[in-house]
């Protein structure tokens, strides 16, 4: 008797039993040993599953994992985000959250539960419709289908994405003030020290001379960071004009022809067509300026430097491309090259990605840059009229 409820037990997975204080237990020893074991593979598992529905429960996204059942669909997971902010109770059946939010789940199906990645409307709490970005997945394991669903507003991913702007932006600035404030004070106070005593002597008077030009020099530094700041957050609208593609190009080149022979980069324009382009040509000579001049410095201890200009237009778009073979854009400053202020060079203001991508973003159109093969190319693309 005792056997077959431990083999039952076993079978239907419930370990909630104790056997080992049965007087029959020493009988079947290797039989409980199993039991236990499984049993505490069973508490591990549970206490596993805790610990992970607790952090989706943590996560700032909507998420639901669905589970299939013959040819219908049960809902495995819901965390606690997705059913406050859709104000949406835990339920089971797909057909239940089916009632409550009808547009996502039409999607869903009419997409017959495959991966997609989309936007939508979703009304919540029966307030304004608000956009959400969706993206699903679907794994199959030990024979279950599951389809996971993410949903984040696009207003919380515009606000992620400013919030690291900011703090990424600060963390420049205020590493830049106080490279020029801190030796500053310490030499204001060197001097206020100085002029307090009753007599001065020639050295003291030559550190003096010395603490007064290094002040000046930080200072003007600190005013050429706000006059850069001030370039940025007033650049003028684009005065645009109908400007031959080929021309823009040259323009950029021959205004940099003397430090391309200086450093010895051969340039290559492989654009074999004209285009026109509606655009404002001093700004966009600007850009073509400090492209260009991040690859001088990209190429600096390069063997054979060499500049690569090329276009293509596709889907009512141009792209410019710009490729050097110099030493490639490090994977770990990949994501501040186009932050404010942030440099790798010494005598760089760390400005001119950050204007020409504000430059080109006016013209309506983006940059961005690529990393293929040691190289670097950075991509102008501009709506085609």
């Amino acid at each position: 008797m005792l056997y077959d409820r431990t083999i039952t037990s076993i079978l239907q997975n419930d370990f909630t039993s104790d056997f080992s204080k049965h007087k029959s237990y020493q009988n079947y020893s290797i039989l409980f040993k199993l039991y236990e074991t499984l049993k505490n593979k069973e508490n591990e598992q549970v206490s596993k599953d805790i610990v992970y529905r607790s952090i989706l429960n943590t996560i700032e996204t909507g998420i639901i994992i669905l589970q299939k059942e013959g040819n219908d669909w049960n809902i495995f997971l819901m965390n606690d985000f997705f059913a406050k902010h859709f104000d949406v109770p835990k339920v089971s059946k797909w057909k239940y959250l089916k009632n409550h939010l009808p547009a996502l789940c039409e999607i869903i199906e009419k997409q017959d539960f495959q991966e997609i990645k989309t936007s939508l409307e979703i009304r919540v709490n029966q307030q304004d419709t608000q956009t959400f970005v969706m993206q699903t997945s679907s794994s199959e394991i030990y024979k279950q289908h599951y389809f996971i669903v993410l949903l984040d507003s696009i207003q919380n991913v515009i606000e992620k994405k400013e919030k690291e702007a900011w703090i990424n932006l600060m963390k420049v600035i205020s590493h830049e003030l106080l490279n020029s404030i801190t030796p500053i004070r310490s030499l204001s106070q060197n001097l206020q020290d100085m002029v307090q005593q009753e007599t001065i002597s020639a050295e003291d008077l030559d550190d003096m001379k010395s603490s007064v030009a290094t002040m000046l020099r930080r200072s003007d530094h600190l005013q050429q960071f706000v006059e850069s700041y001030r370039k940025l957050a007033m650049l003028p609208s684009p005065k645009k004009e109908k400007t031959e593609l080929l021309q823009w190009i040259e323009n950029g080149f021959q205004i940099m022809a003397p430090i391309f022979k200086k450093e010895q980069i051969e340039v290559i324009n492989t654009i074999a067509f004209d285009h026109r382009l509606n655009v404002d040509m001093q700004q966009m000579e600007q850009v073509l300026i400090n492209l260009f001049t991040n690859c001088i410095y990209a190429l600096a201890n390069a063997e054979k430097k060499q500049i690569i200009i090329s276009a293509e237009v596709k889907e009512k778009r141009i792209f410019i491309m710009i490729t050097d073979n110099g030493k490639g854009i490090e994977k770990e400053i990949e994501c501040k090259i186009f932050l404010p202020f942030f440099t790798t060079r010494k005598e760089g203001a760390g400005i001119g990605l950050t204007l020409s991508k504000s430059i080109v973003e006016a013209h309506g159109g983006y940059l961005a840059h690529r990393n293929h093969d040691g190289k670097t190319t950075f991509v102008i693309c501009l709506v085609d009229h």
